[in-house]
């Protein structure tokens, strides 16, 4: 049976399967943190701190007593574990025997980022069994030269092709760095380990991307996973056949769905919300799909030479409702407390209306990025011409000076 569906319900059943319809919705604090994370999959984890790093961004967003602590403790008390997703990532840790198809592709030879190098890997393997738990800088570098920071020593590559193929295991980060430990020490004595078949592994990826996403092409529900696009589209004509999927089309797109996504059209979300997104949210992460979802052209910069980049280093999508509403390049000076708007770029008619709401939410990103005050540099807009006026009266009311005196 193949069902319709509008571009606004499209947008709106994607958005409350993410968990944006309403804040604590799972509960308090740690509780509330691991419900989050359960409900969207996973959550990507990036070096890049010139706000709190995506994941913790990430999981804010969905609960609002999130505390960095919160991940620290999760993978402490053993409820989640670090591994890949599309990227480097926190998964559920009911989730880990999904993990082991790809561990053991890797351990039979597929290539993750290097070669085996099989005798720095026993001796490493060798020397946490001994020693314990360990991180790469625990491990001398005898080379005398390298050719770039990406020129990892052979220890340390040991170290990601072990943990790659399920030998070590993440047991915390210190600094951000990983002490790696042996898998049998780290995983919970009643942990499923059991290897699943290639029939349960497609379904697994279907449901969670569908439950975290509520439509998707196999596409979509395969992205960054190698040659696994066809069978998961058989396996999702399968679970189609058996009444386990529907199919609705969306602006002369077909996607799969779950049969309870008619449970979402009846919940509400909020029209007025404002969500300052990391760019490595769950939400947006494919481009290609946000672009024809949501019609949101969106590109993070950081990787662009400076002198090419139109908004930014680190701009934050900004979501009004339904509806992206531009970018928000920013850093937090950490000495100062200073939460510094390099550039607020704007792409929406209701200015006036937007800047009221995005103060709300931006004193909320302020406290949870532990800064004191906002300094605004720039606001640009693609929809109208901003009067000196105009911005004045922007930056005095998401600064909180003098924040009547330009409004008429």
């Amino acid at each position: 049976m193949k069902n319709g569906l509008s571009l606004k319900d499209a947008q709106k059943v994607i958005l409350i399967s993410q968990g944006f319809h309403k804040k604590n919705q799972c509960g308090n604090d740690l509780e509330a943190s691991f419900q989050v994370l359960k409900s969207i999959n996973y959550v990507q984890i990036d070096s890049i701190s010139v706000v709190e790093r995506a994941h913790h961004h990430s999981i804010w967003n969905r609960a609002d007593n999130y505390h960095p602590s919160h991940i620290e403790q999760l993978l402490e008390n053993k409820h989640v574990f670090e591994y890949w997703s599309h990227a480097a990532s926190y998964l559920p840790m009911a989730h880990y025997r999904y993990s082991l198809p790809r561990k053991n592709a890797i351990t039979k030879g597929e290539q993750h980022w290097f070669k085996q190098d099989n005798k720095t890997m026993a001796l490493v393997l060798e020397r946490i069994k001994v020693d314990g738990p360990l991180q790469a800088k625990d491990f001398k570098d005898s080379r005398k030269t390298t050719t770039g920071w990406w020129d990892w020593k052979p220890a340390k590559k040991a170290l990601e092709q072990l943990f790659m193929q399920g030998d070590l295991m993440v047991l915390k980060r210190q600094g951000f760095q990983k002490v790696y430990d042996l898998t049998e020490r780290v995983l919970p004595a009643n942990i499923d380990t059991s290897i699943p078949s290639e029939e349960e592994y497609y379904a697994h990826l279907i449901i969670r991307y569908l439950t975290a996403n509520a439509i998707g092409t196999p596409e979509q529900m395969s992205y960054l996973l190698k040659g696994i696009k066809k069978p998961v589209k058989t396996q999702c004509m399968k679970m189609l056949e058996a009444g386990l999927l529907i199919t609705v089309d969306v602006n002369g797109q077909s996607y799969f769905a779950l049969p309870s996504i008619n449970d979402l059209l009846r919940k509400k979300l909020g029209h007025n919300t404002v969500k300052i997104l990391s760019p490595f949210d769950n939400l947006l992460i494919q481009r290609k799909r946000i672009k024809q979802l949501f019609n949101y052209d969106y590109q993070i910069e950081c990787y662009v030479p400076s002198d090419k980049r139109k908004i930014g280093y680190f701009s934050l999508p900004l979501l009004w409702g339904r509806t992206f509403v531009g970018q928000m390049d920013v850093k937090m000076d950490r000495k100062s407390g200073v939460l510094n708007i390099l550039n607020l770029h704007l792409q929406t008619d209701k200015l006036d209306e937007f800047i009221v709401e995005l103060k709300t939410e931006l004193n909320k990103f302020l406290s949870f990025n532990n800064g004191k005050s906002i300094n605004v540099s720039k606001i640009t807009s693609d929809k109208s011409n901003l009067t000196d006026s105009q911005v004045k009266y922007f930056i005095d009311t998401l600064t909180d000076t003098n924040s009547n005196k330009y409004m008429n």
